[in-house]
């Protein structure tokens, strides 16, 4: 029978995969888009939320100038797909930005793009799936009030998803995302239908509000500035187009080919579907404004503002209807599953950044199921965090994001055209150059555009929440800076030197004594036998009693080991035996010490309360004691007796797979 906690495991997560499984994970298109695009695909359910209420600042009037927004967003998002397709093609291994800064502009710039994107992945997490629980909540109240402990269940739930495996949780990604594609797409031409050829007056539920400017006869500057932070909050859509870079090793063959071409159909996708959102909700007057309660001075009593997909589904197929809530809980799923994008993309650079020994080795290690499973549990635990700590509220999140991702783009762009340079100087043949010529030309282009709007979105976003997601990244920076120096130093120390290693002079050899029986006269017999320069047994006096009842059965016994008395007036254990064994190398450094320490082997987890905690602390204190080697002598009680050893070797056998180098064939989870 299997352990509950085993049972538990096997039911969330299913049975263990063999190492060889790892090339049957590789993805086709048709899967790779849902799983790798999901992010970008479903940000158009928040992009134009966050347009209209950045422009009703300055009154219903602004809205007006939403269609140009999106027409701005839709270029940068061209520009950014044209020029990442040269970058799954330069970069076919899977470090994606990570790899192309580090490679060249040098590591210190790889590493400032890794940390940029490690809080972008968390930020995706926290953003998408509050977005989900708005629009549930949109049609559903309950969820609304609820809000924290839905988002946080939602990500408990992707969470055991990607730790199935890919192909699982790739498979149940795509229905609701190609259902999301079909659902919008369907409500945008539905809609146009119904205003352009049945001539039907559609209004949004919202249209005949009153709304009042926060910040009225906006002019200039302040008009400037206003546009440029509706644009940088616009530019939410773009996030994830990075991810295809970063999870090209888990596409198909030809690999490279068949990422850059799902890379162009989510770019036509989102382009699509976030023009024709925009502009439906000009056609029907939809107005959405940052805080409903100040801005909206006459309306329906108890008016609940709902997003925007929510109200454009109650304008074209009418209240109430089924298609509503398809609607809703379409737009909902497709966020909660938008987190998969970092589900997929925050594991494998963790595992990236750990063989490059800028985080811990753990996350470089595969589970059962081969997913990167420390990443995973370790960007739902961050993402979960956020949520609470900003209650679930999408419009306070949405200020800490994005300002990552247009770090990595730039940087990635930058790093892009050193690359063609230095490729150019050693190209001769004509058509390469050319194609090459143009690669880095689309580069400049989009290093020119990213740059600009990094620089637009750390203007209007510092002070409303982006300091806090740039103090995240130098934290992380310097953290992982810590951590390579730290790994650096133990690999120097760790160096074999070209001089033959010498040999201890002597080996003298202690049994740690503190009463007699079987486990102490197995220990001084494996001491005699390892025939060691001398031999003392050792025991600390901490009652006179006891004491010289252990030396007279010690010496009734006849046991071929001298037996060494310590005194401690202090009742004190560790100490003396410290200063003892430091005796014994006073004289001659290049002697060694070996401590032998008998152990009980416990069957039951009680048991290891009641036994060996004094022999734990000595020999972790021992560990520290140079020329000093700690050897345990095990003794098996007959609690043993009930432990299924089986079992027990299948726990201990099946440990976690190394990942691959990025040359090789890498799934992303």
């Amino acid at each position: 029978m299997a352990s509950p906690t085993s049972l538990m495991k096997r039911l969330l997560l299913g049975r263990p995969f063999r190492s060889d499984r790892l090339k049957h994970t590789l993805l086709p298109k048709r899967i790779a888009l849902p799983v790798f695009a999901s992010d970008a695909l479903s940000s158009v359910a928040y992009a134009p939320d966050e347009i209209l209420l950045t422009l009703s600042i300055a009154g219903a009037g602004a809205f007006l100038i939403s269609p140009w927004i999106g027409l701005a967003v839709a270029v940068v998002m061209l520009t950014v797909v044209a020029s990442y397709r040269q970058n799954v093609h330069a970069y076919p291994s899977g470090g994606g930005d990570y790899e192309v800064a580090s490679v060249n502009l040098g590591p210190r710039f790889g590493v400032a793009v890794a940390s940029a994107l490690l809080v972008d992945y968390v930020l995706t997490v926290a953003v998408s799936t509050a977005s989900g629980v708005a629009n549930l909540g949109s049609v559903v109240p309950w969820v609304a009030t609820h809000k924290v402990a839905i988002s946080i269940i939602a990500i408990a739930i992707l969470t055991a998803l990607n730790l199935r495996g890919i192909r699982e949780s790739g498979s149940a990604f795509a229905i609701p995302t190609y259902g999301f594609m079909i659902v919008m797409i369907g409500m945008v031409i539905t809609g146009f239908f119904k205003i352009f050829v049945l001539g039907d007056d559609l209004r949004a539920p919202s249209a005949g509000l009153t709304i009042e400017a926060e910040h009225a006869n906006l002019s200039g500057w302040a008009m400037a500035f206003l546009l440029l932070r509706t644009f940088s909050s616009g530019c939410a859509a773009l996030t994830g187009v990075e991810a295809i870079s970063n999870g090209v090793p888990a596409f198909r063959e030809p690999k490279s080919k068949n990422a850059a071409t799902t890379l162009l159909l989510l770019g036509s996708i989102s382009i699509t579907m976030l023009l024709g959102i925009i502009l439906l909700a000009g056609k029907t007057g939809l107005q959405y404004v940052e805080d409903p309660a100040r801005q909206i001075v006459s309306g329906p009593d108890n008016y609940v503002q709902k997003t925007v997909t929510t109200q454009l589904g109650e304008t074209v197929f009418g209240s109430g209807s089924i298609m509503l809530y398809v609607v809703a809980v379409i737009t909902a799923l497709i966020l909660f599953l938008a987190a998969n994008t970092a589900f997929n993309g925050f594991p494998v650079l963790g595992s990236i950044l750990a063989q490059d020994r800028y985080l811990p080795r753990q996350l470089h290690t595969r589970g059962d199921r081969l997913a990167f499973s420390n990443g995973i549990i370790l960007l739902a635990l961050a993402a979960m965090v956020l949520i609470v700590g900003f209650q679930g509220e999408v419009t306070r999140l949405i200020q800490l994001y994005i300002v990552g991702v247009f770090v990595s783009f730039t940087l990635s762009q930058a790093g892009m055209i050193l690359h063609w340079n230095r490729l150019l100087r050693t190209v001769r043949d004509k058509s390469t150059r050319a194609r090459m010529i143009r690669s880095r030309t689309i580069n400049m282009i989009g290093l020119s555009m990213t740059g600009a709007v990094l620089i637009v979105v750390l203007i209007t976003k510092f002070l409303l929440g982006a300091y806090i997601a740039i103090i995240a990244m130098i934290v992380i920076y310097f953290l992982m800076v810590g951590i390579k120096k730290h790994y650096d130093t133990v690999a120097r120390e760790l160096m074999p030197s070209e001089d033959r290693p010498v040999l201890p002079s002597r080996n003298h050899a202690v049994v740690l004594v503190s009463k007699v029986h079987r486990p102490t006269l197995r220990a001084v017999a494996y001491a005699q036998a390892t025939r060691p320069d001398s031999l003392t047994a050792l025991t600390v006096n901490v009652d006179d009693h006891d004491t010289r009842n252990l030396q007279a059965e010690w010496e009734r016994r006849g046991i071929p080991a001298p037996l060494t008395v310590v005194e401690s007036p202090y009742r004190e254990i560790t100490r003396p035996i410290l200063d003892f064994v430091r005796s014994k190398r006073r004289d001659s450094p290049r002697d060694v010490v070996t401590v032998f320490i008998p152990e009980y082997v416990v069957g039951r987890w009680w048991e290891h309360l009641l036994h060996n905690q004094s022999a734990l602390r000595l020999k972790g204190r021992l560990l520290f004691e140079p020329g000093v080697m700690v050897t345990s002598v095990p003794w098996q009680l007959s609690s043993i007796d009930d432990v299924d050893i089986a079992k027990l070797d299948a726990a201990f056998t099946r440990g976690p797979q190394r990942g691959p180098r990025r040359a090789a064939e890498t799934p992303t989870e």
